[in-house]
C-alpha cells in the first residue's frame, strides 16, 4: 500500500545562541535563507510533497517578505506554532487529514540528503517509525556531581531529524500531556508506548545553532557545488 507522504517542518528558533537579531532559520546561507534550503531538500526528494511549515505567528510577515524577495513560490501549508516545540508539532499534525507517513524535521537542518529523506519514509512505512541517528565519534563520560564515569560510546547515538512516523501513531502520541523531558518526537512516541526504530543518519545533517555551525554548513554546501 502506498501511503501519502507529508513533511512537517518546525522553525521556531530565535537566534539567541547564534547571536543574531534575526531568527536563525531566516539567516542567509549562500544567498538563500536556511529555511528555504531545508524545504528545497524535501522537494528534491518529492516535488509533489505536502509540506506543512510551522512558524511563530509573529514571523509570518517576514516569511512572506522573504518569499517575495527570493521568488520562492513553493506551495505549502503555513500554520502558527505554539509556546513550545511540542505544541508546535501538535499544531502541524492537526493539519493532516487521513493516514499517511509524516517526516518531522528541524527547519535549521538544511543539509539533509535525499537518501536520508527517502530512507526515513520507506522505513517508517514498514516499521511505523524511522529516526535518523549517528554514532558518537568521541569518548564520553557521565557526570554525577563530583564524580565522572567513562561510558561505552558504542551504546549511544546522537539523534537527528527527520523523525518519521505513521500519521495515526504520532498524532495519537501527541495527545498525551506535555512534559519537559519530551525533547523530540521519538521521545513523545516512546512515552506513548511505541518502539522507536533508528536508521543511519549523516554527520553532514547538522543542526545550525551557533556561528560555528554556519561556517561548517557553508563549507559543506560549497563542497557539494
Amino acid at each position: 500500500m502506498n501511503l501519502k507522504e507529508y513533511t512537517l517542518i518546525v522553525a521556531g528558533g530565535k537566534g539567541t545562541r547564534i547571536k543574531s537579531k534575526l531568527p536563525k532559520q531566516f539567516l542567509e546561507l549562500n544567498g538563500l535563507p536556511i529555511l528555504m534550503h531545508t524545504i528545497n531538500a524535501f522537494l528534491r526528494y518529492n516535488r509533489e510533497m505536502t509540506i506543512i511549515l510551522v512558524l511563530p505567528e509573529d514571523d509570518f510577515a517576514l516569511w512572506n517578505e522573504l518569499c517575495v524577495k527570493h521568488n520562492f513560490t513553493t506551495k505549502l501549508i503555513l500554520t502558527k506554532g505554539g509556546e513550545s516545540r511540542f505544541q508546535s508539532v501538535k499544531n502541524g499534525l492537526d493539519k493532516i487529514e487521513g493516514e499517511g507517513v509524516v517526516a518531522i524535521h528541524d527547519g535549521v537542518r538544511p543539509l539533509v540528503s535525499e537518501d536520508i529523506i527517502g530512507a526515513s519514509f520507506h522505513l517508517a512505512a514498514v516499521h511505523e517509525s524511522a529516526v535518523a541517528a549517528v554514532r558518537l565519534k568521541e569518548s564520553i563520560r557521565m557526570t554525577d556531581q563530583d564524580n565522572t564515569k567513562a561510558m561505552d560510546r558504542s551504546r549511544f547515538r546522537l539523534i537527528q531529524t527527520p523523525q518519521t512516523f505513521k500519521v495515526s501513531l504520532i498524532k495519537q502520541a501527541y495527545q498525551q500531556k506535555e512534559d519537559a523531558s519530551l525533547t523530540d518526537d521519538a521521545s513523545v512516541a516512546e512515552r506513548a508506548g511505541h518502539i522507536i526504530s533508528l536508521f543511519e543518519g549523516s554527520y553532514e545533517n547538522i543542526k545550525i545553532t551557533t556561528q560555528e555551525d554556519l561556517i561548517v554548513a557553508k563549507a559543506l554546501l560549497d563542497a557539494r557545488s
